[in-house]
């Protein structure tokens, strides 16, 4: 009793007490479970815990008051100590970017001042050796192309220890002349510093940043390039050899998806050297191996061009702290003169290859360390692994509809005279829906046997891609005619079900669901549900609600050059991770404005086949002014066998009422399509404006029972513009939908 007094003396007086260590374990047990009790709880803990009995509420009130407190200084401190050793690294590799761009600096000066002594010589390598960033800047190979090379394990180590020179000197030295991409700026939170080459062979990028990953990790997935580069069909390793320095050396055959119709796939042959530096770095480079003997090759395969990868690769340094610092170089040569040359700038920008490889590559690292780090992020939800995995298929299916190679089961089918549209059917296994035939309950059966993909391409003029996107995203209705969705989303469920008749006007809306999002936002997934499919025949079976599974990335309008797409596939409304996807969607590429070739035939070019008036060069308004792009259009369906002709026509003529609708809604967003010279646009341009005037006719349907236009085939905005009873307000400020 003299003890208990004494400490409820203590206490009164404010002064501290002592818990034992018995109780601050069960004070640290009640903590993990309820950080913030109320003042029930509390008194609820001291009748529960005997332990506890000799202290007062309030002092326990205290207790978990210092203790909220301590913890939040904890989190705040580790905060503080992570944030300090990124800007350090990052301190750290601005240093070293910034004696990289002195060397740069005094190589160029060099250069010029031995230009001005010897104006009859070009040639820097041959004339002085004095320079080691002089002699590396004149030559991408230090043995000539055109010398076969010793393809034995020892010419291929002599390979290797070239490649990893060279490699160095492009990621850390002068060998290639960066200048920085626009746009990108360097700092703590941004995805690094990332360069472009500018006069050198091919195209090339370079990209340094930190990742929250350790090196070896970091090595692992940059080495399965397919996991994170969506224009990787896929990377075969041939054979492997093991080097005395406990390095390896990997023979390598690559398959590199075409970006768009018009184009062939590209292939590679590269030899890949895997070692480990002296002061503990690792190092990933690898190079194309053209013209060797003495070892195994890969001879030509059918629908792809032969490319070349010069000396690339990634050195990675651990960090203090933890974590990685990461230099990437990616230096291709892919072939340009096999494409149209209105798409060459597709395969000689230096930018885009920055943004499609080297910045992918960095993105997808800093995704997983913030999945490993944050395994409750919100941006990628609960499952961002799964999420990640259905992104990937909607990503490689698309590619796979945009190329469609004949090894996969694809077969062309016959044109109908116009070539603007190409059709394919796959009736392989692998393309199945269903291995089974599924009975209903009407008797019928039901097994989709093929995937037919209806598939095109066209350039665009004066439209920035983000803008574009983003419309097609937020207004389906301009262009898409739901009841194809509603016959993808029946053959997903194996249900039986006739040929849609497309009926334009009968869609109603959809609902956007937020799925999940990568760190910078450049790309992110939705569940689409469209919402009023209409009318059908009695005797088709559509499902009651359709949902499509979306992925879409470039919409951000500030970023340079950037390549946007707009991908979905029908799905079940309970998705499983075993459902079949069948993607299809939009890709829109830009064009270097340099570029000004001819376009091929298979490609519709807006400017000439839209009557808008008279147009003049100088019609082009601000910075994006006169700026091409090139979009790929692909759909995919899948149906049964006996219906191949019915679903062809369907899908051709379906392809072109898109390609017409995006015509128009390019045009409208054209910022030269608001500088008409004759007076204000007529209200038919508008795509605002045709939906208004199918919602008005539709409610007016709907609440008062009749047509308030006669169907008689004239346009309907212009038939609503023109109806006596008709009250107009028009706006004469001209919209630009951003």
């Amino acid at each position: 009793m003299g003890g208990g007094s004494n400490n409820s003396h203590n206490i009164d007086n404010g002064k501290y007490v002592r818990y034992t260590p018995e109780q601050v374990e069960a004070l640290e047990r009640l903590y993990n479970d309820c950080p913030k009790p109320s003042s029930m709880r509390r008194q609820q803990l001291i009748r529960e815990c005997p332990i506890l009995s000799n202290i007062e509420p309030k002092q326990i009130k205290v207790w978990f008051q210092n203790r909220r407190c301590r913890e939040k200084q904890r989190k705040e401190a580790s905060r503080l100590q992570a944030v300090n050793r990124k800007l350090t690294a990052m301190n750290k590799l601005l240093m070293e970017e910034n004696d990289r761009l002195q060397k740069q600096v005094s190589h160029l000066v060099y250069e010029n001042s031995y230009f001005r002594q010897h104006p009859q010589n070009g040639n820097l390598a041959t004339t002085d050796t004095s320079c080691e960033s002089v002699v590396t800047s004149g030559q991408h190979h230090l043995t000539p192309q055109h010398q076969p090379r010793d393809a034995s394990p020892a010419g291929l180590l002599s390979i290797a220890d070239e490649t990893l020179t060279e490699f160095i000197s492009k990621a850390t030295g002068t060998a290639v002349e960066w200048v920085q991409m626009p746009g990108m700026k360097p700092g703590p939170d941004s995805i690094g510093i990332v360069a472009i080459s500018h006069g050198c062979t091919g195209i090339a990028a370079r990209a340094c940043g930190l990742v929250g990953l350790d090196p070896t990790r970091v090595a692992e997935i940059l080495k399965d390039r397919p996991c994170w580069l969506r224009d990787c069909r896929s990377l075969d390793i041939v054979n492997v050899l093991s080097t005395a320095n406990g390095g390896t050396l990997e023979l390598i055959y690559m398959q590199m998806y075409a970006p768009t119709t018009l184009a062939p796939a590209r292939d590679f042959w590269m030899l890949r050297y895997t070692s480990v530096m002296e002061d503990g770095s690792l190092v990933i480079c690898e190079r194309s191996l053209n013209n060797t003997q003495n070892g195994p090759s890969m001879p030509p395969s059918p629908h792809f061009v032969r490319a070349e990868i010069l000396p690339s690769g990634y050195l990675i340094r651990p960090c203090e702290g933890g974590g990685s610092i990461l230099h990437i170089v990616d230096h291709f040569d892919l072939e340009p003169w096999s494409v149209p040359e209105v798409l060459r700038s597709l395969y000689e920008s230096s930018t885009l290859l920055a943004q499609r490889t080297t910045m992918a590559a960095l993105r997808y690292l800093r995704q997983i360390s913030q999945e490993i780090s944050q395994p409750n992020v919100s941006g990628w939800g609960r499952r961002p692994a799964a999420l990640r995995a259905l992104s990937q298929r909607l990503s490689k299916g698309f590619n796979e509809a945009v190329n469609s190679f004949s090894d996969e089961g694809w077969s062309m089918l016959e044109s109908d005279g116009i070539d603007d549209v190409t059709l394919l059917v796959n009736s392989s296994p692998t393309k199945m829906m269903v291995t089974s035939s599924l009975p209903f309950s009407n008797g019928f059966t039901s097994m989709p046997s093929a995937v037919l993909c209806a598939k095109a391409s066209m350039l665009l003029q004066n439209v920035p891609p983000s803008i574009l996107l983003r419309f097609l995203r937020e207004h389906r209705q301009e262009w898409a005619d739901n009841s194809i969705d509603a016959y993808s989303a029946a053959a997903i469920k194996a249900g039986p079900c006739s040929l849609p008749i497309p009926r334009p006007g009968s869609f109603g809306g959809q609902v956007i669901l937020p799925l999940a999002h990568t760190i910078e936002n450049e790309e992110f997934m939705e569940v689409i549900k469209l919402e009023s499919l209409g009318h059908y025949q009695e005797d088709m079976m559509m499902p009651a609600d359709v949902f499509l599974l979306q992925m879409c990335s470039g919409v951000d309008e500030n970023a340079v050059e950037s390549c946007a797409e707009l991908i979905f596939a029908p799905i079940d409304a309970s998705f499983s991770d075993d459902a079949p996807i069948i993607p299809s969607g939009f890709r829109i590429i830009p064009l270097d404005t340099k570029s000004e070739g001819v376009s091929p035939n298979r490609t519709l070019d807006l400017a000439s086949a839209l009557d808008v008036g008279s147009r003049t060069a100088g019609d082009s308004c601000g910075s994006r002014g006169n700026t091409k792009s090139v979009m790929t259009i692909a759909f995919q369906l899948a149906f049964e066998m006996h219906m191949q002709e019915n679903v062809a026509s369907m899908a051709r003529q379906y392809v072109r009422s898109v390609i017409a609708s995006v015509q128009r809604v390019a045009l409208a967003l054209s910022p030269s399509s608001h500088q008409l010279s004759g007076g204000l646009r007529p209200p038919p341009a508008s795509p605002e404006a045709h939906t208004l005037a199918r919602w008005i006719s539709h409610s007016y349907r709907c609440y008062l029972g009749v047509e308030l236009l006669k169907p008689d085939g004239t346009d309907l905005l212009k038939s609503l513009w023109h109806h006596p009873d008709a009250l107009m307000c028009c706006s004469l400020k001209v919209l630009c939908f951003h």
